[in-house]
């Protein structure tokens, strides 16, 4: 048989399994099954039951009861004036801790794009608090916070001379959220490092081209720094909006929703009724409010982007 009659045979076909896959296609399987379990099992499996346990009663032990949306209309309803508390105090929380954190990050990150000596230390400097873990920055900031802590220390030289007495931020029902929002500006670093490289990607002809046309520092930053960074600012207000819903460590080491529930979050509600009250079902309906809470503000923020968001890749 020559070579050219060896080329023409057509191919043999591939041996299949049980299920009509080829070895290679089940070896890819294979890889994958680790991470399908976990997904399963871990993701997927207690999403949709707790979509179904958001419609009954139950107490982690006994029979499940079925409500249908009576977990739903006791919370929609006002009834629960616990559950409203916690839906405002996330809302003042979110418009208060968004635009901080956005306006702080962009300015350090406008500090450190800047070529000085031991930029990379100070650019290490400002990132380390945001990898340091929740609970940790909770009990360094609960003694920071305190009536003789470090921030009041500071702010006794200033106010004293006043006859102003520093706040009492974690026993006031006044200063107790704000004390947490300054907390929050503590780990600005994730923000900042996408800042960062949003401003180092901005090409430098642009800040020429404005300079020509007589723009200050506050005109090229109007005109070309901000334009150019919204695809930056975008991402992460979309970020922030999620995240700031899910406010939940610092209320729970610092203040456990206190005073008087001043500080109770919607996903601090949420544990307690689950795993305090164990009232399963009552907090899976919380997580699902919490849940198209969130989608409702990322969709609208996705809907209004295209009026404000630009993309340098779409010019004509």
């Amino acid at each position: 048989m020559t070579a050219t009659d060896m080329a023409s045979r057509p191919a043999a076909p591939r041996r299949r399994g049980l299920l009509g896959w080829t070895w290679k296609e089940t070896r890819g399987f294979l890889f994958v099954l680790p991470w399908l379990f976990g997904f399963i099992v871990f993701i997927a499996g207690p999403f949709f039951f707790s979509f179904f346990l958001s419609f009954t009663q139950w107490r982690l032990v006994g029979d499940i009861k079925w409500l249908g949306l009576q977990n739903y209309a006791q919370l929609l309803s006002g009834e629960d004036t616990r559950f409203v508390q916690s839906v405002y105090n996330t809302a003042y929380y979110v418009i208060f801790h968004v635009p901080g954190v956005l306006i702080i990050s962009f300015a350090v990150a406008g500090l450190l794009n800047r070529k000085v000596r031991g930029i990379a230390f100070y650019r290490t400097a400002f990132y380390l608090p945001s990898i340091t873990t929740g609970v940790a920055t909770a009990v360094l900031w609960y003694w920071v916070l305190q009536p003789n802590g470090l921030l009041n220390n500071f702010l006794n030289i200033i106010l004293d001379p006043l006859g102003v007495q520093a706040p009492n931020w974690l026993g006031s029902t006044t200063w107790a959220m704000p004390g947490l929002i300054i907390m929050s500006f503590w780990s600005v670093g994730t923000t900042m490092i996408i800042y960062l490289a949003g401003l180092q990607g901005i090409p430098q002809h642009l800040y020429e081209a404005a300079e020509i046309d007589g723009a200050g520092w506050w005109g090229k930053v109007r005109n070309v720094t901000l334009p150019m960074m919204t695809p930056q600012i975008f991402l992460t207000l979309v970020l922030a909006v999620i995240g700031s819903f899910q406010v939940f460590t610092a209320a729970l080491i610092i203040t456990e929703g206190g005073p008087a529930d001043a500080t109770l979050f919607l996903l601090l509600y949420l544990y307690w009724n689950g795993f305090r009250f164990f009232k399963m079902g009552y907090a899976s309906a919380i997580a699902w409010i919490l849940f198209f809470i969130i989608l409702f503000l990322t969709i609208v923020q996705f809907l209004t982007a295209r009026r404000w968001v630009y993309y340098e890749g779409e010019r004509a």
